[in-house]
């Protein structure tokens, strides 16, 4: 395990195939349990987070089929859902299920505990996978499957935590049983070897930002103001960032990475 929270390997990600079924039902309703998760009553947090590091990329471009992984109620797409023809979301839950998207249909898919897409190479122009990957034990398998079922110039928007999530071998509070971050050094290895080009890289949620604004009752990454402080936090504590702190001092800093990637 020690080696695990250095941050020198990614656990899960040499897992077998029935080590894979395992994390995978563990995970299956994993983030819909965390909370109040209902059509009604759900609220995506990450709008202006999507816009500052992401979606501004995207600008003036139009893609006649998107990929969703894990993206629940696909809210996510709803800022750029007038540029997209057709969603596919690729969701374990059974609880996040619709047929449109701010207008425009979507179609639901159950993913494999391989990590294989169900998709022909070159199926969709556009996909999204925001805070997704951390769920998943093999994540070099799903980015690889990402590359290939994106067209030739097709875009992927990718961000994930690059902390560890605290020690996973114990149980946490408000965490899945399974999920851990992925170290940076690590992601941007796993980007390369599966054939991404980076059109964009930023450090981003900076810790404890995010935790002060919501004892205020604030959604900071739903604020523009507070997500471009976070932004120039992140920039300026990027020698900080580190995968397992163990002391308080350690904690101020990036926690996440976000990517604008093609292919």
């Amino acid at each position: 395990m020690n080696e695990y929270l250095a941050g020198t390997k990614l656990y899960g990600d040499d897992f077998s195939l029935p080590e894979l079924e395992k994390w995978y039902e563990d995970e299956r309703e994993g983030f819909a349990t965390l909370g109040d998760k209902s059509r009604a009553s759900y609220i995506y947090e990450h709008h202006a987070l999507n816009r500052l590091h992401g979606f501004r990329f995207l600008r003036g471009r139009r893609f006649k089929s998107a990929l969703g992984l894990g993206s629940a109620y696909g809210d996510e797409f709803l800022p750029i859902v007038s540029q997209i023809d057709h969603i596919t979301v690729l969701e374990p839950s059974e609880l996040f299920r619709g047929t449109h998207v701010g207008g425009v249909p979507c179609d639901y898919v159950t993913p494999s505990a391989d990590g294989l897409m169900p998709f022909k190479d070159g199926s969709f122009d556009l996909a999204i996978c925001l805070g997704v990957l951390h769920h998943i034990a093999n994540v070099t398998t799903v980015v690889k499957e990402l590359h290939r079922c994106l067209s030739q110039g097709g875009y992927l928007l990718l961000r994930e935590p690059i902390d560890s999530r605290g020690d996973w071998s114990k149980p946490r509070r408000c965490a899945t049983k399974r999920e851990r971050g992925i170290p940076m050094h690590i992601m941007d290895a796993i980007v390369a070897e599966a054939g991404f080009r980076i059109i964009s890289r930023h450090l981003c949620v900076c810790a404890p930002l995010p935790k002060i604004c919501r004892g205020l009752g604030m959604q900071p990454f739903n604020c523009p103001i507070v997500t471009r402080i976070d932004a120039v936090l992140s920039r300026l504590l990027r020698s900080r960032v580190r995968y397992y702190p163990t002391r308080l001092i350690q904690r101020i800093r990036p926690a996440s990475i976000y990517y604008v990637l093609t292919k």
